[in-house]
């Protein structure tokens, strides 16, 4: 490894560690950028592929499944004047991508599938043909679009608690009523223009997810302030009753699920490609 070669690798590995366990870091110079753009898009994908991942878990153990043992709603018509509940995970997941679209960085995320519950998911054309992939592999397919110009990697989302399975089948407007444990439901689907990205570009990709996240819980929290009997907000989780965590508690566990993991992967695909 040359000594520039080293000197950007440190360099990124001090700005990863100081980002994704304290705080967002100073921006690498253009020069450094330039020469560390060497991770291919479909390891970009995967990494922020994984932080999500990590944060649907958590958001439908902790928070759904422990909240409603606890008196804790979670509805499609969360949003409803008068509704006091929760987003569905799947739901969750689109306010994440609502407030993923607002930011400077180009990357976008949407779950699909060829049997939604709203038609606005539906996969069509190209999809509809990739994620027949998805669903015979339950492995991501990865391709460019060829009408957007974008790349697109699509993620198998499979139906792995009970909770999935029946609040599909049991939807007044489901268009199919016998999914099963373990049935890939849809995919988790991102875009993104570029076909390579800069070390520093899949720290900006994860830090515009979890900010997309924090906005997300956020967005509930404030929900229940309206409700007619409000959690308590704090260090507490459901699982201790009927509390919530604060925003900034939630996402230090998040932080803490997915920091380590994400920084082996960007310092893998660094190692498997790197600053050239």
């Amino acid at each position: 490894m040359s000594k520039r070669r080293f000197t950007v690798v440190v360099l990124l590995l001090s700005v990863l560690i100081v980002y994704l366990f304290v705080q967002a870091p100073p921006p690498l110079d253009e020069a450094n950028a330039r020469e560390a753009r060497t991770i291919p898009i479909e390891e970009a994908f995967a990494i922020v592929a994984d932080e999500n991942a990590r944060v649907r878990a958590l958001w439908t153990t902790d928070i759904v499944e422990a909240g409603l043992k606890r008196g804790l709603r979670f509805e499609e018509n969360w949003r409803e004047e008068g509704v006091d509940a929760g987003p569905l995970p799947a739901l969750f997941l689109r306010e994440t991508a609502v407030s993923l679209e607002k930011d400077r960085i180009r990357l976008s995320l949407f779950l699909g599938s060829d049997a939604p519950v709203r038609p606005s998911n539906l996969f069509t054309g190209t999809q509809a043909e990739r994620f027949r992939e998805v669903r015979r592999l339950r492995k991501p397919v990865f391709f460019r679009a060829g009408d957007t110009g974008l790349n697109v990697a699509m993620f198998p989302d499979v139906a792995v608690a009970p909770g999935c399975v029946s609040c599909h089948n049991e939807h007044p407007e489901t268009p199919k009523r016998d999914w099963q444990l373990n049935d890939v439901m849809g995919a988790v689907t991102w875009t993104y223009p570029q076909d390579s990205v800069s070390s520093e570009e899949v720290v900006a990709m994860v830090r515009a997810l979890r900010k997309g996240i924090r906005a997300a819980y956020s967005g509930y929290l404030q929900e229940t302030t309206t409700f007619a009997r409000p959690p308590e907000l704090g260090e507490r989780w459901p699982r201790e009753g009927y509390y919530l965590p604060s925003v900034d508690v939630f996402m230090a566990e998040v932080a803490r699920r997915s920091s380590a993991a994400t920084l082996e992967r960007v310092m893998s695909a660094i190692g498997n490609d790197g600053p050239r």
